[in-house]
C-alpha cells in the first residue's frame, strides 16, 4: 500500500467532498496541519465540520478556512484567538459545540477505538450537560457523551516511516494521536520520513496501522503569543 505522496494537494485527492466532517490535530499553533489545511483552502471544499481543539488564528491554522467561509460547524474546546471565529458566531453564520477539552479529546480517542459513546462527570450540571442522558453510578451523576468517527482526519508529526509508523515531538503531540485514530482516512504531513527500522519500536507513539496517506514538508512554526519586555527592566 502505497501512503508517501509528493504532496498535500496529492495527498488528499479523491478524499474531499463539500459537506465532509474532519477531525484535525494540533493545539493552538503547535502541531497543526498547516500544509493539509493550505491545500483545503485551495481546493475550494466547502460545509465542512471540524472538531479540533481550536480554530488556530485568524490567518493561519483553520481560521483560513474560516475567512473563505468554508466552515460551516466547530466542534472545539477554545476559541479565543480568532477574531473572526468570535464574529461569525456571534453572527450566526457559524455552529459551535463547546466540548470540554477532556471530553474532547477522549471522544476522538473513543471513536478510533470502536467505543461509541462513554459516560463522564465533566459538565454535568451546566450547558454542557443539555439534551444529553444523564446515568448515575454510585450516587454521582455522569453524562453520555458519543465517540467521534471523522470522514478524515488531519494531522501532523515530528517524524515517520514509511509505513506511516509516527512520532510527535514534544508537546506537538497534544491532540494529534486521538485526532489521527478517529478518521475513516488519516492523513499526515511530517517533518521527516525515515526508511523503516530507523525508529525505536518503543518510541513510536502512534502505528502505522491507523496511517493512510503521508507527506513531508517544510512548516512554518509560528509563536502563538509572544511576550517580551524591556531590557532596561530586566
Amino acid at each position: 500500500m502505497k501512503k508517501v505522496y509528493d504532496s498535500a494537494t496529492e495527498a488528499l485527492d479523491g478524499l474531499l467532498f463539500d459537506g465532509m466532517f474532519i477531525a484535525a490535530g494540533g493545539f493552538g499553533l503547535c502541531g497543526i496541519p498547516e500544509l493539509l489545511l493550505q491545500a483545503i483552502k485551495e481546493a475550494g471544499t466547502k460545509d465542512l465540520t471540524f472538531a479540533s481543539n481550536n480554530a488556530g488564528v485568524d490567518d493561519f491554522g483553520i481560521g483560513i478556512l474560516l475567512q473563505t467561509r468554508q466552515v460551516k460547524k466547530m466542534i472545539s474546546s477554545y476559541v479565543g484567538e480568532n477574531a473572526e471565529f468570535m464574529r461569525q458566531y456571534l453572527s450566526g453564520e457559524l455552529e459551535l459545540e463547546f466540548n470540554p477539552q477532556g471530553t474532547l479529546a477522549e471522544r476522538m480517542r473513543a471513536g478510533g477505538c470502536g467505543i461509541p459513546g462513554f459516560y463522564t462527570k465533566t459538565g454535568v450540571g451546566t450547558v454542557i450537560a443539555e439534551g444529553k442522558e444523564v446515568k448515575n453510578f454510585e450516587g454521582q451523576d455522569y453524562i453520555l457523551e458519543r465517540g467521534i468517527v471523522a470522514d478524515l482526519s488531519i494531522v501532523k508529526a515530528w517524524k515517520a516511516d514509511v509505513t506511516g509508523n509516527l512520532v510527535f515531538r514534544k508537546t506537538a503531540r497534544n491532540f494529534n494521536p486521538p485526532a489521527a485514530m478517529c478518521g475513516k482516512v488519516c492523513v499526515v504531513e511530517v517533518e521527516e520520513i525515515v526508511p523503516v527500522g530507523s525508529l525505536d519500536p518503543d518510541m513510536i507513539h502512534l502505528p502505522g496501522i491507523y496511517v493512510h496517506r503521508l507527506i513531508q514538508g517544510a512548516h512554518e512554526k509560528r509563536i502563538e503569543q509572544r511576550t517580551t519586555r524591556n531590557k532596561e527592566s530586566a
